[in-house]
């Protein structure tokens, strides 16, 4: 019974004073004293209290963990919000109320958002470094681009940091993209170089670096600067060649020419060369097309070249004739007179002797073809001149035949193109006193100049002029002495025209009119009036082309009465002449 009454409160609540009351009567049934019983309840009032102390312990532990973590937290939230470069995030508690748990869980969820946060910023900041390091590595020359990551500072992952490496990146990929643009025009430039002067391109390419030949499978051009500098290098060596090689092969091609112009080569055989001699004149950016430059291409033209130049020595008499005809072509265009079988013989003379190179005789008469030229050149003003003189001269011949033309006026076909051609001759007659004068100053001061005296056709020019002028003088002077004389003739006509009407005449009035008419009229009138307007017209002309002489004529002589009766007696069976 007694058990059944102990356990039966243990099947309710079990409380500390519900135990004492077990105990309680447990100790009345075995009879514990009193003290025993104090000694029981004192003995569990300690074990009581060390528990307690225990859960106290524990709790004040477990508080102090707490605290721990909810600074280490908001350590961790000041340094997540310093490192992201963040005031305040959303979602923060403004204030620290409530239990340490209570602000625990508000904090953990920002704590939470800015860890990734900062995960999510260290990936960014990792690959614009990496981007970053991966440019700087290729700008320095390395290609590997297995290297160690690049480490990230935790301390500043600001937006502001994350735009400066953005930033930089933007200026290095800037700086890629030109050195790489940079690479591919020098490596275009290349290309067509080699292809111009026939050489490899991509073996050119590879010792410059692997990366540049695309053969090889290389994705990633260098863009080092050591890779630019021998870009840079290769294609100013590669200019040079190609400039030196055109020289040549202009040289080679102008040396073709002139041994094909010197033996007559037939054009056939020059179109086997179009491909060298079309170049002669190009600039060194106008060669473009492929192997033009080739070296098998110089080499083929200069055995041609030397191939001719032995063909030359053996037919060096037909050149050398060559040569002194167009020497004496050239003399002969200027009027230069030479002896040709005096200079033919010399030719021959020194080939049969063999005392000469044939290279250099072709040389010396080059030379002198090109001193004939020279000389051509510095004569050309005067004989164009001269050309002008004797031209107007032979308008002046045809004048004069013209105005000793007595059917000159009359109605025929072609005489108004005589007329036309008439008047253009006078005013071109009239210039030549001017002509002569200019030539002649002309004349004497080339001679002065050079010392030596100018011929036209192995004849002095000045004693030509002079010559001419004399002649010219004597002309009109003769002309002035028969104008002079006409017009004494033409007087006593009319003084005895005069005294024969004054006579008496058993005629009737009426027959001597009749008759006037037709002695004066009809075969003298007319002519008479035409020799007075010629007379005047080249008393004209003879008054302006007499400048330089004198206008009176020194060799005039008066004729006596009696001569002029005797001509006009003799004159009036003879026609005159206008």
């Amino acid at each position: 019974m007694a058990v059944t009454d102990v356990e039966n409160p243990l099947l309710g609540e079990t409380t500390c004073g519900s135990l004492l009351q077990q105990l309680q009567r447990i100790w009345d049934e075995v009879g514990e004293s009193d003290e025993d019983r104090d000694k029981m309840l004192l003995q569990i009032e300690q074990e009581c209290l060390d528990v307690y102390k225990r859960k106290v312990d524990l709790a004040v532990n477990s508080r102090a963990q707490l605290l721990q973590t909810l600074a280490d937290a908001n350590v961790e939230l000041s340094t997540l919000l310093s490192a992201l470069g963040e005031k305040t995030v959303v979602g923060m508690p403004e204030k620290t109320s409530g239990t340490i748990k209570e602000q625990l869980a508000a904090v953990a969820p920002t704590l939470e958002k800015l860890c990734l946060q900062k995960e999510e910023r260290l990936r960014d900041f990792s690959d614009v470094q990496t981007q970053i390091q991966e440019i700087c590595g290729e700008i320095a020359g390395k290609l590997n681009l297995n290297d160690e990551a690049p480490v990230v500072d935790e301390s500043d992952l600001s937006l502001k940091k994350l735009e400066e490496y953005h930033a930089q990146l933007q200026e290095l990929q800037k700086e890629k993209s030109e050195r790489l643009h940079k690479v591919l025009e020098f490596v275009s430039t290349v290309h067509d170089l080699c292809s111009v002067l026939g050489m490899d391109f991509y073996s050119t390419v590879t010792e410059v670096h692997s990366s540049l030949n695309d053969s090889t499978g290389v994705q990633s051009k260098s863009i080092s600067n050591e890779t630019l500098s021998k870009l840079a290098e290769t294609v100013v060596a590669l200019e040079e060649d190609k400039k030196q090689r055109l020289q040549k092969l202009q040289e080679l091609a102008n040396q073709l020419i002139d041994l094909w112009n010197l033996m007559d080569t037939p054009e056939e055989e020059r179109q086997l060369f179009d491909h060298v001699t079309c170049n002669i004149s190009a600039s060194v950016d106008e060669v473009t097309i492929p192997g033009a430059l080739a070296l098998d291409l110089i080499e083929q033209a200069e055995v041609e070249v030397e191939r001719l130049d032995q063909l030359k020595f053996s037919r060096m008499k037909e050149i050398a004739f060559k040569k002194q005809g167009e020497l004496e072509e050239i003399y002969a265009r200027a009027h230069i007179e030479i002896d040709t079988e005096v200079a033919r013989d010399k030719i021959l003379a020194i080939i049969d002797a063999g005392n000469v190179e044939p290279t250099e005789l072709i040389a010396d008469m080059d030379s002198q073809i090109l001193h004939a030229k020279e000389e051509t050149l510095s004569r050309k003003e005067i004989l164009d001149r001269v050309e002008k003189w004797m031209s107007a001269c032979e308008e002046e011949s045809w004048l004069e035949d013209y105005n000793r033309d007595d059917n000159r006026y009359n109605a025929s076909r072609g005489a108004h193109l005589n007329l036309k051609r008439a008047e253009k001759a006078r005013i071109l007659v009239n210039k030549i006193p001017a002509m002569v004068e200019t030539l002649v100053a002309k004349t004497r001061a080339w001679e002065e100049e050079r010392g030596v005296t100018f011929t036209y056709d192995g004849v002095p020019l000045l004693a030509m002029l002079d010559e001419y002028a004399m002649l010219r003088h004597e002309r009109e002077e003769e002309k002035r002495r028969l104008k002079d004389q006409k017009k004494y003739i033409d007087q006593m006509t009319t003084d005895q025209e005069t005294a024969f009407t004054t006579r008496p005449s058993p005629v009737r009035p009426g027959s001597a009119n009749k008759k006037g008419p037709r002695a004066n009229g009809g075969s003298n009138g007319t002519p008479s009036r035409r020799l007075s307007l010629n007379s005047h017209q080249n008393g004209t002309r003879s008054s302006k082309e007499g400048k330089l002489r004198p206008a009176a004529p020194v060799n005039y002589v008066a004729i006596s009465k009696d001569d002029a009766s005797s001509h006009i007696s003799t004159s009036e069976t003879i026609p005159a002449t206008p």
